[in-house]
């Protein structure tokens, strides 16, 4: 079993022992989806495929931030704002603007991409090094103000 799904167990478990009420309530959350994936996908979660899913599942707490902000729902958007600030304790420090911009360049030249046909083959390349530690939103925009 991956270290990642370990610390959230154990953080799960310290959060009873606090009576920590809305940051149990998340991690349960995070135990359910590692649980949901090994049954549908018949896989036992390693650290990259933890990585993943608590990505993901931050990307669908930014998304429902602004959905629920342009809604008007600020309260609604301090719940998920709380969800992501708990995935975050588990995902790796965020790349700098720099750091980004260099693991761009370096897949850039590495795949030998010329055009925007190329992205994927770019993307491919980016997606394993920025998991969990960039969004790839971002970094998709990068991508393309450098091929384009």
């Amino acid at each position: 079993m991956s270290t990642l799904v370990e610390n959230v167990k154990e953080a799960v478990k310290a959060a009873m022992r606090a009576k920590e009420k809305e940051r149990l309530g998340a991690l349960r959350l995070v135990t359910a989806e590692f649980k949901r994936v090994e049954v549908d996908e018949r896989v036992e979660i390693d650290d990259a495929r933890a990585l993943a899913i608590l990505d993901k599942m931050s990307k669908q707490r930014r998304d429902s931030i602004a959905a629920y902000q342009a809604a008007g729902r600020d309260d609604l958007a301090a719940v998920e704002q709380y969800e992501i600030d708990v995935l975050n304790e588990f995902l790796p420090e965020a790349l700098s603007e720099e750091e980004l911009a260099k693991l761009v360049a370096d897949a850039i030249a590495q795949s030998g991409a010329a055009s925007m046909q190329d992205m994927g083959k770019v993307m491919g390349i980016l997606k394993p090094q920025v998991q969990g530690r960039a969004d790839m939103a971002q970094i998709s925009q990068l991508v393309k103000s450098q091929l384009g």
